[in-house]
């Protein structure tokens, strides 16, 4: 059996009778696989090998259109958070989340979607990727009021916020400095479809004065999470590893005990080197920065566990509203 991606040769049939790789219907190249459809060459492939060619025809006629329409505007409108997926010129992908107060996914109008980029690492991943390859795709998910969710694929493009804002005066200004653009990412919808909500789980919004204040734009590493992972630990132990000094004779240097962020050490030996004492002393600076990284992430932890623990209390206590009516009358029409 041909593998999957294994097309025939330009213009010829494989032995499922698709055509490979060429000149495909309206100049485009690809498999020759109904061009026409929604969707990419390779899925189109797959689904008439595994037989789902009908099932994929359905939902592309009842649910994939080119624009948002007007119930979409309206459940973009109100998220406060969506999912972003770009990729580099090469097709290396990278995936992201972004957030912000209700309506910070702005509506231009059917076509045309805009976001702020709010300050962050510094990494610039996503625009760095759209700078490249100008494809993105976009992924809302209410979980907590109509379960549902809405995909946007489309072009994008970077604007400076002076640029964006005298061509749309109406954008709101942000009054959080944290929240306030300083680029906008604006995109041509090309696709848009239902996510659907078999899989989606039911949440419950934590009330905001139990949730404390986001920090937005904060440089401060707690407030962001601390180490949570553990990278920063292993990043600082491949540096000791890598610096010579380290690998000096153990019986050289004394015993470091680390309880939270005090060190206890010998005491001086009269016959230690100059320069012995200077790399002592720098490995007692790093386990101290160490065991302070290690505790503010445990706090950071103890924090997360406290407020999840009050989630589920509160969610416990009552649950989910049953839907009125009872039956289910479509989201976006």
């Amino acid at each position: 059996m041909t593998a999957y991606g294994e097309l025939g040769a330009a213009g010829v049939p494989d032995a499922y009778g698709l055509v490979g790789p060429g000149e495909g219907p309206g100049g485009r190249t690809g498999t020759g696989v109904r061009e026409a459809r929604p969707g990419s060459d390779g899925e189109h492939l797959v689904q008439q090998r595994l037989g789902t060619a009908e099932r994929a025809d359905r939902f592309y006629d009842d649910q994939v259109l080119d624009h948002l329409n007007a119930r979409m505007r309206e459940f973009v409108g109100r998220q406060e958070m969506f999912f972003l997926a770009t990729a580099d010129r090469h097709g290396e992908c990278d995936s992201t989340f972004r957030a912000g107060p209700p309506g910070f996914l702005q509506v231009l109008d059917e076509r045309t979607l805009a976001y702020p980029e709010y300050r962050g690492n510094g990494v610039m991943a996503s625009v760095g990727n759209l700078s490249e390859n100008p494809h993105l795709g976009i992924l809302m998910i209410d979980f907590t009021r109509d379960r549902i969710g809405l995909h946007v694929n489309g072009r994008a493009r970077v604007v400076m916020d002076d640029e964006m804002r005298a061509r749309h005066p109406y954008l709101p200004t942000d009054p959080v400095p944290g929240r306030r653009a300083q680029l906008w990412v604006e995109v041509a919808v090309e696709e848009t479809y239902i996510h659907c909500a078999k899989h989606i789980p039911h949440l419950q919004k934590v009330p905001r004065q139990a949730s404390g204040s986001r920090a937005w734009g904060t440089d401060d590493a707690k407030r962001k999470g601390g180490d949570f992972f553990g990278a920063a630990a292993e990043a600082a132990a491949r540096r000791e590893e890598g610096d010579p000094a380290s690998h000096a004779d153990s019986s050289s240097h004394p015993t470091p005990d680390i309880r939270g962020t005090r060190v206890v050490r010998e005491a001086p030996r009269a016959s230690r080197p100059q320069g012995a004492q200077e790399t002592q002393g720098a490995r007692v600076a790093q386990e101290v920065r160490e065991a302070q990284a290690t505790q503010a992430t445990q706090e950071v932890r103890e924090q997360v566990e406290r407020e999840v623990e009050q989630v589920l209390a509160r969610a416990r206590s009552r649950a989910p509203a049953a839907v009125e009516g009872g039956g289910f009358q479509g989201w976006f029409g």
